[in-house]
């Protein structure tokens, strides 16, 4: 989306006041910015969100192992965004498990450029009585209606869920 604002005397016009407002708020969350920097070798940082994060290559890839590989971000990526979503909902539901993790497992192609062809998102809770219908419906809202990295990835690639529960 983008935003062309005319100004009358440093003021924004009246007809474009109301819906500037509104959508201003909007329109500063449309786009993430990254600045990676060249550090050495093979490795680069930058800063997110006030975090230092620094990746490179392995050392039998030619890197110093200074930080994690970035393709392998993509599987936290998928794992932190929907993770987060998961947790949120049980919590309106008022279901909290002793433990939950959530398991990204990559299948990459074997051609270059090597990418993930599919991904499976496991989602493991730990509990006693843990509603499965509550544990389904946080999931499903996730996939189908909050978490932006899965409806980014399955443009690209197959995905597939699975549910599990351990006492």
């Amino acid at each position: 989306m983008k935003f062309s604002i005319a100004k009358t005397n440093g003021d924004i016009c009246h007809g474009f006041r109301r819906k500037f407002r509104t959508n201003i708020r909007t329109a500063l969350f449309m786009k993430h910015v990254l600045d990676l920097a060249w550090k050495q070798n093979l490795a680069f940082e930058c800063d997110m969100d006030g975090h230092h994060l620094v990746i490179d290559a392995s050392k039998e890839g030619g890197g110093d192992d200074l930080g994690p590989r970035p393709k392998k971000l993509m599987l936290i990526a998928l794992a932190g965004c929907t993770g987060i979503d998961v947790i949120m909902i049980l919590k309106k539901m008022k279901v909290v498990p002793d433990a939950f993790n959530v398991i990204v497992e990559g299948d990459l192609t074997e051609e270059h450029p090597m990418r993930y062809h599919q991904m499976k998102i496991i989602y493991q809770f730990k509990g006693k009585d843990l509603p499965m219908d509550k544990l389904e419906k946080a999931v499903k809202l996730s996939e189908e209606k909050y978490c932006g990295v899965m409806a980014s990835y399955r443009l690209a690639m197959d995905l597939s869920v699975e549910i599990r529960v351990v006492d």
